[in-house]
C-alpha cells in the first residue's frame, strides 16, 4: 500500500480506516465514554487477539493521518 501524501488521499484513507474501526466498536461493544478508556474497554472486550492488534493499529494510524492532514493544511494556510 502506498503512503499518502496529499490531502484528499490521506482523508480517503482516513474514511476507510473509520469504516474498519466502527465494524470492530460495534463487534465488541466497545462503548468508552472517555477517549483515555478506550483501549482499557478494548483490551478488556475484544476477545480475539488478531482484532484487538488490529483495533490499535487502526488507531494509531487513523490518529498519525490526522496528525499529517493537519500539517498540510497548516502548511498550506501559511503559502
Amino acid at each position: 500500500m502506498t503512503k499518502p501524501t496529499t490531502l484528499p488521499d490521506i482523508q480517503k484513507r482516513l474514511e476507510v480506516l473509520s469504516q474498519e474501526l466502527i465494524t470492530l466498536i460495534q463487534q465488541y461493544q466497545l462503548d468508552a465514554q472517555d477517549p483515555l478508556d478506550v483501549i482499557p474497554v478494548a483490551r478488556q472486550k475484544v476477545s480475539k487477539k488478531e482484532d484487538y492488534i488490529r483495533f490499535l493499529e487502526l488507531s494509531l494510524e487513523g490518529r498519525l493521518l490526522g496528525e499529517a492532514a493537519q500539517h498540510l493544511e497548516t502548511s498550506s494556510e501559511k503559502t
